[in-house]
């Protein structure tokens, strides 16, 4: 075995030299907050497949919800589901027998956003690239009907792969096997922010220097009739089954409850500074990431939106942004009573300047854990083309406080800094700023 001049192992020597080399690429000081950039999309949802035709798709202010064949006979028959691309050829390979559907959105939208960072996983460090991807619930498909199986058919049928298919960081393990991804693989659960908080806890990932790249976002599927009827049974669901089309309309007086919605969506995350030294593009900036607790109901929210407002405010000052200075907001609008209630409080009290209001799940319905990532993306977009979305079936807001919501068709408009808000059962909450690169 070969000694370097110091009589240590020329692996040993190597070993030191490649770890000098990764600590020379982190911050100098691990608790700024240098800049972090966005610089690939990647997205799966029932407006659109990929980025282009997403962002068409939320721009025509169309619900996509219709009546499901698999929710037939249930309390709620209709859904908003991905039917434009075949996840399993898109995929690709041998492996994807072993994956869930939610795994599989995960890994389309991966590699889209991957490739549109212009990475190539066969030639980066991938022990300085992590991944963080939010799941809600998991494989519950795969779950029920394999206790199917067991009730049926006995021990003998349930599937040996029933655990890893159905466990929540499934699509963060997968992804990661994909990309070659070394670095940190996270799975945050915070139910419906949970999209969000993976972004949020990527750009820490960024800061503290332990990663280069983060791959980062969230996906869920759970269309299944047990889910389904299970939310149908607490009231959250609207039950609009004469006109599935008009049930999701975010800010409505007349709204409901909302509509089940599936998807993925992920964000590539560098340094600003390494994407310049790169020569690569940056789509938007992450300026501030605040998250908070309620701690007031495991399901309702806070009813004046204090806890809400914690995330808000530290999201800005993390941007070093006064209130005023925001120019739109991509609300949480679930088309739920409570939730949409309490955002408008909070909206009207901390933004009195009224900056356009969007809410994507008029158009895409809720996708639970995917909607922070969802929305995160639609946030990146509407800064580059300067264009807010309409909200679906909203003719004009009448709760306490009024909100310049856009409604109809898209607004032109020069947004150069906009605020995404992701709320959860749990009484989690996730802000995250955004500012035009």
């Amino acid at each position: 075995m070969s000694q370097s001049a110091d009589g240590s192992t020329g692996a040993a020597s190597r070993d030191r030299a490649a770890g000098a080399a990764r600590a020379a690429r982190r911050p100098a000081t691990h608790g700024s907050r240098a800049g972090v950039a966005v610089t690939g999309l990647g997205v799966v949802t029932p407006a659109g497949a990929d980025e282009h035709s997403f962002w068409g798709g939320l721009c025509s202010g169309m619900s996509t919800a219709r009546r499901c064949e698999e929710l037939a006979g249930m309390p709620v028959d209709f859904a908003c589901s991905v039917e434009s691309v075949d996840l399993d050829a898109a995929v690709g390979g041998r492996s994807v027998w072993r994956m869930a559907r939610f795994v599989k959105l995960a890994l389309v939208a991966a590699r889209q956003a991957v490739a549109d960072a212009g990475h190539d996983p066969a030639h980066w460090e991938g022990d300085r690239v992590g991944v963080v991807l939010g799941v809600g619930v998991g494989g519950v498909s795969v779950l029920v009907d394999n206790a199917r199986r067991l009730a049926d058919d006995g021990p003998d049928a349930v599937s040996p792969l029933l655990v890893p298919m159905m466990i929540p960081n499934a699509a963060a393990g997968e992804v990661a096997i994909a990309l070659g991804a070394h670095g940190p693989s996270l799975a945050p659960v915070t139910a419906c922010a949970s999209g969000a908080t993976a972004i949020s806890v990527a750009r820490d990932l960024l800061d503290s220097g332990q990663c280069d790249i983060v791959v980062a976002g969230g996906a869920e599927s759970v269309l299944t009739p047990l889910v389904v009827t299970a939310f149908a049974r607490m009231g959250a669901l609207s039950t609009r089954s004469d006109d599935p089309a008009s049930a999701s309309r975010p800010f409505a007086a007349d709204r409901d409850g909302f509509v089940m919605g599936e998807g993925a969506a992920m964000l590539v995350l560098e340094r600003e500074r390494d994407v310049r030294a790169r020569g690569g593009r940056t789509r938007a900036l992450l300026v501030g990431a605040g998250s908070s607790t309620d701690a007031y109901h495991p399901t309702a929210p806070e009813p004046d939106g204090r806890g809400a407002q914690r995330a808000v405010e530290e999201a800005l000052r993390q941007a070093d942004w006064a209130p005023g200075e925001v120019d739109h907001v991509n609300a949480h609008g679930t088309s739920t009573l409570l939730n949409d209630a309490m955002e408008t409080a909070l909206i009207g009290r901390m933004f009195p300047h009224a900056p356009t209001v969007t809410a994507p799940k008029g158009v895409v319905g809720h996708t639970l854990a995917a909607a922070g990532a969802i929305e995160a993306v639609a946030t990146v977009l509407t800064l580059e083309h300067g264009l807010v979305p309409p909200i679906a079936n909203l003719d004009s807001v009448t709760d306490a406080f009024e909100l310049d919501c856009v409604v109809k068709e898209p607004r032109r408009q020069c947004v150069e800094t906009a605020v995404s808000h992701s709320f959860g059962f749990g009484g989690h909450n996730v802000a995250l700023a955004f500012r035009r690169a």
